[in-house]
């Protein structure tokens, strides 16, 4: 069966135009010069929609949104006559909306851009089988969870740029649920910072980094972790003396610990923040601002707090390959992180082209899915001493 491909734009002549090479490509397709006629036969049985924005009846844009609330699963297309901005903010609208975007043709484009970018989508064959959906858990699940340690830490490797050999990771917690298997934070996050859990749980994570930390250094490999604070750990006063006291009960130099925080979590109660995070510094902990850029004042809590680290976010990272904006942004990052003497990470690094990228930049980490997925400690282990050529 031939993927299934629909043309909306209200230009006939260019519509039937893509119908006539995406046949070639291989699809069936279908083709509306009207919006309103394409949202009122919509059956969500196409593989790829190729939308024009700017439409006399229905914008793409609207159509956007439209698909969106019909949950479609469809590879989107995108094609415009305006100035690059205004796709670009479309690309991003249809991410938003949870959209699976693909692509975007700049009218007036050449045949072969259009042939080239049909002939990279890669098209899964549809399942009809029911997916298994988990409910999120209640309270006292994941309270049961935490007390009879279900919890465990993965270790995603964070990668030197700049030719420092330095064993870095980011702690990410897991749950081993004794029926669903090994769980990801999406499912059991939001249940524990809605019921006063996440401190037990950020406890957890932190002993068993802290115990790893120790036993990695016994076996001569000295790593450096990060570990996710969430907005409500960061109100409680004591937690430097906390985390000391638990630094000395390991024999680590605290250098070893890097704390991440969101600016979210930085802005609730922004001058206990401060006050906390000030003495996490003090006593030697590295601090990182996690997902930079993506908040409303990146800069002035830049100004506000000492950190030692930008974290530079995935969504930037990501499409530095192909979004000249995105690039630009990182560039950016990199060049405030140099001018405040911080280190800069990049997150989601996932093509050769991307970390080449990255280094002539001047960044000085990297993780992603180029190096190493997250994994368990003894993989970690096993992994770095192959990396650094133990």
């Amino acid at each position: 069966m031939k993927p299934q491909l629909i043309v909306i734009d209200d230009e006939a002549d260019l519509g039937s135009l893509v119908c006539d090479v995406a046949e070639q490509s291989g699809f069936d397709v279908s083709q509306y010069t009207s919006a309103r006629h394409f949202m009122q036969q919509y059956d969500n049985c196409a593989d790829v929609i190729v939308l024009d924005l700017m439409m006399p009846d229905i914008d793409g844009i609207e159509v956007i949104r439209f698909l969106s609330q019909q949950q479609c699963t469809a590879q989107i297309i995108l094609m415009s006559g305006f100035d690059s901005s205004v796709l670009h903010s479309a690309q991003k609208l249809a991410g938003e909306r949870g959209l699976s975007f693909a692509g975007s043709l700049t009218k007036p484009f050449r045949l072969p851009q259009l042939m080239e970018l049909l002939d990279s989508l890669e098209i899964k064959t549809r399942s009809h089988s029911p997916r298994t959906i988990i409910d999120p858990p209640s309270a006292n699940e994941l309270k049961l969870a935490i007390e009879n340690d279900e919890l465990t830490v993965f270790f995603q490797p964070k990668v030197s740029l700049n030719g420092d050999q330095k064993a870095a990771a980011e702690a990410l917690v897991r749950w081993q649920h004794p029926d669903h298997g090994l769980l990801t934070p999406d499912y059991f996050i939001d249940t524990a910072e809605q019921n006063d859990l996440i401190d037990s749980l950020t406890w957890v994570v932190l002993r068993q980094v802290m115990s790893q930390c120790s036993q990695w250094h016994d076996q001569g490999l000295g790593v450096q972790v990060a570990v996710n604070m969430s907005a409500h750990t960061l109100k409680e006063l004591n937690l430097p003396e906390q985390i000391g006291n638990m630094l000395q009960q390991y024999a680590l130099d605290p250098s070893h610990l890097v704390l991440e925080v969101t600016e979210t979590a930085l802005m609730e109660e922004l001058i206990k923040s401060l006050d906390i995070l000030t003495r996490l510094r003090m006593r030697g902990i590295r601090l990182s601002i996690d997902d930079f850029g993506t908040g409303y004042s990146s800069l002035i809590q830049l100004y506000r707090a000492p950190f030692s680290e930008i974290k530079i976010d995935r969504s930037f990272v990501s499409e530095m390959d192909n979004d000249r904006e995105a690039a630009t942004i990182v560039q950016t990052i990199i060049d405030l992180g140099k001018n405040l003497n911080m280190k800069t990470v990049a997150e989601g690094v996932e093509t050769e082209a991307c970390k080449e990228k990255l280094k002539t930049l001047g960044c000085e980490q990297a993780q992603g899915y180029l190096f190493a997925r997250p994994m368990p400690a003894g993989e970690f282990f096993k992994w770095y001493q192959k990396y650094l050529g133990l």
